[in-house]
């Protein structure tokens, strides 16, 4: 992201961090709070490693690079613009991770081959090797004065530090055009999953944005070694540019895995409002309710309304009429309702002619053989007969017409 010498004012800051940098060092944390679950369970896994360093990384560049931690980190070390290489540094720790990333995606999981092995080296040993120039530059430069929002055109004609500031740029430029380039390729793949994809865009576009970093930094570097003053677009345009994108970065990963969660969450709460009417139904069979657990999560208290459902119904399969199921199908059919449909609204008749039948005659329940009627669909689609128990003016007209046609056969 940026290396952080901002147009901000220091004193702009809360808790000694500048107030514009608060947004990406939130949204960063958040993601790696996200991720630090699996972090720690499969720590050896080569794509969380990375995933895990690039947004620890990022968080520590926004750190750094605030000009009242610049400001700090001067003081603290005795040394004018010593934060330099250090935030150089850790935008470049910060570009290797990227890289590793693209490394370990590219191959995927279960990939663990020596020309993976041998790209996630090259790739360690050239951005180290960049961290180790960037600080043997800083030792030969010769920079007194204490720049802590431009010092990369201040110092843009000084040498030794020309080559630093244009060394970390084009490092950083390296790996975001190769981390942009093929995540935009894989947006464009198929088999994924709509929060991995729009995870991907996400991320795609906040590299994309980072290249807008890149671009600033270096038409403003340039235009001080050409004699020109551009120096905004390295104060200004730069970090701006810097904030979004490690945003959109941050956003690309939490999105998939709070998506995904979110709705899982959504699907068993919805579920468990879908049986609402059929729960209710049951209660009078079961003489009670599922058991309730304030604490209980989404997926605990489906399984029990499920649960109890199906208790229920296997108590009322010897009540159920099979013929009447039947009619009650073909009446659905004749009705012009789909099969599935038909199907559920059929059941939910003949559940409730069940209901009624026990109600009418408790003591079969103990008289009749075990072995009743078969029960199986009305176990496994109990989602779809609840729906249809929410519709009672269309179990009417089924009802209706499977009793008409009942009686005709029982004429005939």
């Amino acid at each position: 992201m940026s290396h952080g010498l901002l147009a901000l004012d220091a004193s702009d800051t809360i808790g000694g961090i500048s107030v514009s940098f608060w947004l990406p060092i939130a949204a960063l944390t958040i993601a790696l709070v996200i991720k630090l679950p699996s972090l720690v369970k499969m720590w050896r896994d080569p794509m969380l490693r990375a995933v895990g360093g690039l947004l620890l990384f990022a968080c520590a560049v926004f750190v750094f690079a605030s000009p009242s931690v610049i400001g700090w980190t001067n003081r603290v070390t005795g040394v004018p613009n010593i934060a330099a290489p250090l935030v150089y540094s850790l935008i470049t720790a910060l570009c290797a991770s990227w890289l590793l990333l693209i490394v370990a995606w590219r191959n995927g999981l279960s990939d663990r081959t020596a020309a993976t092995r041998r790209a996630a080296r090259w790739v360690v040993f050239a951005y180290a090797g960049v961290v180790v120039a960037l600080w043997a530059l800083f030792a030969l430069a010769d920079v007194p004065v204490e720049r802590r929002r431009d010092l990369d055109t201040y110092y843009a004609t000084t040498p030794f530090m020309r080559e630093e500031i244009l060394l970390y740029l084009l490092a950083h430029t390296v790996a975001c055009s190769i981390t942009a380039w093929l995540i935009w390729n894989w947006v464009r793949t198929d088999g994924l999953d709509a929060w991995l994809r729009w995870g991907l865009r996400f991320l795609g576009v906040g590299y994309a944005t980072n290249l807008l970093f890149d671009a600033a930094k270096l038409t403003a570097v340039v235009a001080r070694l050409t004699g020109h003053d551009l120096d905004r677009l390295s104060t200004d345009v730069a970090p701006s540019a810097a904030c979004v994108s490690a945003t959109l970065v941050a956003v690309g990963f939490i999105l998939p895995h709070a998506g995904q969660y979110l709705q899982e969450r959504w699907r068993l709460r919805l579920g468990h409002w879908r049986l609402r009417p059929l729960y209710l139904l049951t209660r009078a069979v079961n003489g009670g309710r599922a058991p309730f657990t304030p604490r209980a999560t989404a997926e605990l208290r489906l399984i029990r309304r499920e649960t109890f459902i199906r208790d229920a119904l296997l108590q009322l399969s010897r009540h159920l009429d099979e013929d009447l199921r039947e009619r009650s199908y073909v009446a659905a059919l004749g009705l012009g309702r789909e099969p599935d449909r038909a199907k559920a609204l059929a059941a939910a008749v003949t559940i409730l002619d069940a209901v009624a039948a026990r109600e009418r005659s408790p003591e079969t329940d103990s008289a009749a053989s075990p072995s009743g009627p078969e029960t199986a669909y009305l176990l496994q689609e109990i989602q779809a007969v609840s729906r249809a128990l929410r519709r009672r003016q269309d179990i009417e007209a089924v009802r209706a017409l499977a009793t008409s046609s009942g009686r005709e056969n029982t004429l005939a």
